[in-house]
């Protein structure tokens, strides 16, 4: 959402630099993304000024250009050369100064330098309107009124200001605050100042009975208010309303769409007007749309409307989708003359369904469907009225209608000092909180006990309960005031109960620290990346088809995220991302955490003395290894990852749990994703790796003053056989001596018998009280070879 400085200014002077509100607005709530300086011209006229032509003589070297003599004020007369057939002793003139960067209309800007033109100093331009961007002529010089004052920046002669545009990630709960109003209201809050509203006294009411209007529909549509503007002149809008527009980058159309369109930014209340001769029967009907009805909107496009649709109709036919989109029929044209002006209040469940029922986004659906305030449509309507008379002349030819006939209760209840205390974890002064409240517009009824009594107004949508009060006080005093008390230590293991939140954070330190970056994925997804659509938790209204089920899995969320990466020429990444996974076991919805990892490229960035190595399936291995040796997890056993997402793997299990699976992403994942290349992953279970942290202590050992020995063995062993089996009967041979088993070569070919392959395997002995002797090394690889041959039928190749 974009927000004007100037535009702020008319609601609050706050003195602020717009750098000091940036930092104001984003410590209470209001998130200021980026914050731009623009100019309703480019370059702002910088470096023009108002002259007066002193003296005109002709060129003696040319025939079509005059050396002239200007008066800039201050006593600066500058010589100029000027080849307009227009320009004449006595007119007041806008000049270029030298060093002046100017901005034509079409073209590039040029900069204005001291030059001789046939043998006569230049020291400056008189401009024509084109070549400062303010006009499309070019046939001569502009001549200013003989009153325009000399010496005066062009920029303040023209009214040309520069604005500061807020872009403010605004978040779906803060309707109240999606206008220049509500962010206005807001900042009110933090600096406990006023604010104004525009100024609506010169609105006068016509003396015609208002144009019947009938709500079939009071639960979709709780108020209706309107007004007809007669004698209306459709043009376009004067200069200060397009630059209004143009800087929070809406498209200037006409005088009455470009009024409506202000005071939906300016109050956050969106307007409708219909051109009044071409409503139907004299009245207007709210009601549901009829089976099938065919409808064209703005845009052209005819769409068949649903029952559940809400429509602003006349006596004939439909005119506008309610709080959605108008009609192409009944919108205003150049041969306007009398508009009939709606403003309203829809439910939101209403316009969010017609919304995305029909694929439509609008500036007035955004706010209708998060909930606008019922209580300040006639005034919106009266600001809109009392504009269109200005920018586009004739007059309020009716009466207000305004049909309210449930008006819409403030929240009542009760907030307790000590319950906003405790949440927010300081003992802020009973007298501030009380302060905070009010200062937002929410009324205090009584104070008993130390228990306050509020009346929320309608606007404010999210605050519905003593929480809400909770949140919004804690916003407008300070997040950056409350004092974190809680030591963070530094140790995993110290409790038996690490905290989460400290072991989520070295993890995440030690997967940064190895190159890994960390992501963040939406937990929405389409039904083609569930692993089981018969336990999927489905959205009841989905956004989209993409978007309609709750994730049962990390993997497609990283593999997109890898597809969109892969698109853009980012092709070797290393990601991770903690989140949740979802899925409904019978009657009951359950909710994993889970870590993905994955890598896809090359390891390494390339390097003068050295080729980049590929990720392979050993790399996502160390990642996983060296993760659990940082957690202090041991005594797990290493089976075969699930085909379900891997071509090949391992999983760890634990107490026949499984803590993580690792391996290469199958084809048929990668093809749905539309992801290139070789994709390692894997998916840590959270839960069980912090119950597995809970069960060890960190324990101290010296280093061994022993060497270690090496003895190498050559299987040929079936191709059904894993490693992990393997590794498995050795550990089991020999418990105190055999330190690390590992595979060094792998071999399967045409000169191995069918069905069968090769396996070299390191063993790494070592006792750490004395020196092991060839014999006590020789009796640990004959019971090592005993038992691979008993149990696996393994050969030892010579």
């Amino acid at each position: 959402m974009k927000i004007s400085y100037n535009w702020l200014n008319d609601f609050i002077q706050t003195g602020k630099t717009p750098e000091e509100l940036s930092g104001i607005l984003t410590d209470i709530g209001l998130e200021v993304e980026s914050l731009e300086r623009v100019q309703s011209l480019p370059g702002g006229l910088e470096g023009l000024v108002i002259g007066e032509v002193k003296t005109c003589i002709p060129h003696l070297n040319a025939d079509r250009l005059r050396v002239t003599t200007v008066d800039i004020g201050g006593g600066t007369l500058l010589p100029i050369v000027c080849g307009a057939p227009n320009v004449a002793v006595g007119q007041r003139v806008v000049v270029a100064t030298v060093g002046t960067t100017v901005y034509p209309t079409a073209g590039e800007p040029f900069k204005i330098g001291k030059s001789k033109i046939r043998g006569e100093v230049s020291e400056g331009m008189i401009c024509a309107e084109d070549e400062i961007g303010i006009g499309t002529s070019h046939e001569g010089i502009m001549i200013l009124p003989v009153d325009a004052p000399v010496g005066t920046a062009a920029k303040d002669y023209f009214g040309v200001h520069d604005d500061f545009i807020f872009e403010i990630g605004l978040t779906p709960n803060r309707a109240d605050a999606a206008s220049h109003l509500g962010v206005a209201r807001d900042i009110a809050a933090y600096l406990r100042s006023g604010y104004e509203l525009p100024d609506i006294m010169s609105f006068t009411p016509g003396n015609h009975d208002a144009l019947p209007v009938s709500i079939e529909d009071a639960d979709a549509c709780p108020r209706y208010s309107s007004v007809t503007i007669s004698g209306v002149q459709v043009d376009e809008s004067p200069q200060w309303l397009k630059d209004r527009l143009k800087a929070i980058g809406v498209r200037p159309i006409n005088n009455i769409v470009d009024v409506t369109n202000y005071v939906l930014h300016e109050l956050g209340q969106p307007l409708h007007a219909f051109d009044a001769s071409k409503l139907s029967g004299n009245e207007v009907v709210v009601r549901k749309a009829r089976p099938a009805e065919p409808f064209i909107t703005l845009d052209g496009i005819e769409r068949v409307l649903d029952e559940a649709d809400l429509m602003i109709c006349d006596a004939e036919k439909p005119l506008c989708i309610a709080g959605v989109f108008g009609g192409v029929h009944s919108g205003v044209t150049d041969r306007t003359t009398a508009v009939f002006l709606e403003s309203a209040y829809f439910h939101p469940v209403s316009v969010r369904k017609t919304a995305k029922r029909h694929g439509l986004k609008t500036d007035a659906s955004f706010r209708f469907e998060r909930g606008t305030d019922p209580n300040i449509t006639v005034f919106a309507l009266k600001r809109a009225a009392q504009l269109i008379t200005e920018v586009a002349g004739g007059h309020v030819s009716t009466t207000i209608s305004d049909l309210y006939p449930a008006p819409i209760p403030p929240f009542t209840f009760d907030v307790r000092y000590a319950a906003v205390q405790r949440l927010i974890g300081k003992a802020i002064p009973e007298s501030e909180i009380k302060a905070i409240i009010e200062a937002l517009g929410i009324t205090v009824l009584a104070e008993t006990n130390d228990v306050l009594t509020v009346q929320v107004p309608p606007y404010k949508v999210d605050v519905t309960r003593e929480v809400d009060i909770v949140e919004e006080v804690l916003r407008i005093y300070g997040y950056n005031r409350i004092e974190i008390k809680r030591q963070i230590k530094a140790s995993l293991n110290t409790s038996p109960r690490p905290d989460k939140e400290v072991v989520q954070n070295q993890v995440a330190d030690l997967l940064i620290g190895n190159g890994f970056r960390e992501i963040l994925s939406n937990s929405l997804t389409k039904m083609d990346y569930l692993d089981d659509a018969d336990a999927a938790v489905r959205i009841l209204n989905p956004l989209s088809t993409d978007l309609e089920v709750m994730r049962q899995n990390l993997l497609f969320s990283v593999l997109d995220t890898i597809a969109y990466n892969q698109k853009r020429k980012q092709v070797d990444l290393k990601l991770f991302e903690f989140g949740s996974t979802y899925r409904l076991d019978q009657e009951l919805f359950l909710e994993t955490q889970r870590l993905a990892l994955a890598v896809v490229g090359k390891q390494d960035s390339q390097q003068w003395n050295q080729a980049p190595k590929p990720v392979s399936f050993y790399y996502i291995k160390a990642a996983v290894d060296a993760l659990l040796r940082r957690l202090n997890i041991t005594g797990f056993q290493a089976t075969d990852a699930p085909e379900s997402h891997y071509q090949y793997g391992l999983t760890y299990e634990r107490g026949g749990k499984a803590l993580v699976s690792f391996g290469a992403v199958n084809p048929q994942s990668l093809k749905k994703a539309d992801v290139d290349g070789e994709v390692f992953y894997a998916d840590f279970d959270w839960g069980s790796v912090l119950k597995a942290i809970r069960k060890n202590k960190i324990t101290y050992r010296e280093v061994p003053k022993f060497p270690a020995v090496r003895r190498d063995l050559s299987l040929l062993i079936d191709a059904d056989v894993s490693f992990g089996k393997l590794k498995e009967i050795a550990e089991k041979s020999e418990r105190k001596l055999l330190k690390s088993v590992s595979v060094f070569d792998v071999y399967t070919g045409d000169k191995l018998p069918a069905g069968k392959k090769s396996y070299a395997l390191q063993f790494v002995l070592q006792d750490e009280e004395k020196t092991l002797n060839d014999k006590q090394i020789d009796a640990i690889v004959k019971k090592l070879i005993y038992n691979f041959e008993k149990e696996t039928g393994a050969e030892v190749r010579k």
